[in-house]
């Protein structure tokens, strides 16, 4: 079948299944992306036909995960938890559906700004892609300090990198010792479903259980829908005025160059920029959602593409987080040695298939988002399980990991998400932390241990 025509179909599929989990609020970008990327991989898609996919639902998962936001005052991911403030003061003042326009309409613009400025930025890096492979664990290593120094946990994360290391390298020489064989999928599933299981294993313990245990339920109001424009297919530049386009493309472009910081920060830091500098509340409020639902966008995607075309190996928060089946996904894609997007696609590729991708996502998530919010919102909360959708993932999980170990691999996953969930929730060490622990816990131990 042809390689493109299996692109289109996957950005379809992406666009379609993202689209839907946007919708969920709540719904980890690691958690949910990890294991469907990697069920693509394994079921032997043409590299080109994965980047398309995977492009396909950052832009999808991205664009929806506004309507949570904006609608119910609830972050739909962890990129959009910086947005509530500004999203709650224009539910407070009744025009969430405003904010919600704005949010997209700045998520769009963002988006293919940022994949040209990141393929160029990434070209001119890759000189220097040899250096930093052959000297990958001291690179991990230190990125877990300067990651874990600037996380919520800071000194506690950095203490435990050794430790932390040691339970990597014991649980992979346990799984060595009865399977022959190195455990890859296993580990990063396990990382990545981490904070998702605590909560699990929370609400199974009766002296933990309050922690988490609500008294009442949730209660949200929604604005009523008002449609301003004419047809299905809203364009974006009329929705936000000449102001707010200009500092979308402004921060959009600053943060395509910046792929080793962390999204959440950008999209705090860049919301902050734009709206110290606009008077009004009001016009505050709209132009820093347009602006930081931009920046979601376009650090997703720069932080995909530059450690792909420039390294081959996973170094900025998002090629450690949902991008990182497109580095690692053994047998299909690896990093040591080096074989994966970085060595199996040229530059033009990344930029073709990159905008088959976002392309189709926009024909689908933003008409959709812009035009059935409210009443996609609605049936969300009145017939969709969250806790359905958790299982789910859950047991995606589960298949993947018995694939690649057996029980076996299903216990590593479940004792890595164990300890590293734990340690997320109760002493802030971020899962960016934990994934670059994990890459570099072999030159951590037999460098410094001597093991």
């Amino acid at each position: 079948m042809d390689v493109l025509f299996i692109a289109i179909i996957l950005a379809v599929v992406a666009g379609v299944i993202f689209t839907l989990i946007g919708l969920i609020s709540g719904s980890d970008e690691t958690a949910v992306m990890v294991p469907a990327t990697l069920i693509v991989i394994l079921l032997g898609a043409p590299p080109e036909a994965v980047f398309a996919f995977f492009m396909s639902a950052v832009l999808a998962k991205h664009l929806t995960h506004a309507i949570p936001t904006a609608l119910m005052g609830v972050p739909g991911d962890t990129t959009a938890a910086p947005m509530l403030e500004h999203a709650n003061f224009m539910r407070r003042i009744g025009l969430p559906h405003i904010a919600l326009r704005k949010m997209i309409s700045g998520g769009i613009i963002g988006a293919f700004i940022a994949l040209p400025i990141a393929l160029l930025f990434a070209v001119f890096l890759s000189q220097f892609g040899t250096f930093f492979q052959e000297n990958a664990g001291i690179i991990f290593t230190a990125a877990a300090v300067l990651i874990g120094y600037f996380s919520k946990g800071r000194w506690v994360s950095i203490l435990l990198i050794v430790p932390l290391a040691l339970v990597i390298q014991g649980l992979n020489l346990a799984s060595m010792t009865i399977l022959d064989k190195n455990l890859t999928i296993s580990f990063f599933l396990g990382i990545a479903i981490g904070p998702m299981l605590t909560d699990i294993l929370l609400a199974t313990s009766n002296s933990a259980r309050p922690l988490i245990q609500q008294k009442k339920m949730n209660e949200y109001k929604l604005a009523p829908e008002q449609k301003s424009w004419a047809g299905y297919f809203p364009n974006p530049f009329k929705v936000l005025t000449k102001k707010q386009t200009a500092a979308v493309g402004g921060t959009s472009f600053i943060s395509s160059l910046t792929f080793a910081l962390s999204p959440v920060g950008m999209t705090s830091l860049m919301g902050e920029l734009v709206g110290t500098r606009t008077k009004g509340q009001y016009k505050k409020a709209t132009t820093s959602l347009s602006t930081m639902n931009g920046v979601t966008e376009s650090t997703y995607v720069a932080e995909t593409i530059i450690p792909l075309i420039a390294f081959g190996i996973p170094l900025s928060p998002v090629a450690i987080g949902p991008a990182l089946a497109l580095f690692n996904a053994p047998p299909v894609y690896t990093t040591e040695p080096v074989h994966n997007l970085h060595t199996l696609l040229e530059p033009m590729d990344f930029l073709i298939y990159g905008l088959i991708g976002m392309v189709i996502a926009s024909v689908i998530a933003y008409p959709f988002s812009m035009n059935f919010a409210r009443k996609a919102t609605v049936f969300v909360l009145k017939r969709i399980n969250q806790e359905a959708i958790i299982a789910m993932f859950i047991g995606i999980v589960c298949l993947l990991s018995f694939y690649e170990g057996g029980i076996v691999g299903i216990f590593v996953t479940f004792a890595m998400s164990m300890v590293g969930g734990m340690l997320n929730r109760f002493l802030g060490v971020g899962v960016g932390v934990q994934f670059m622990i994990y890459y570099g816990s072999s030159w951590i131990i037999s460098t410094l241990l001597g093991l």
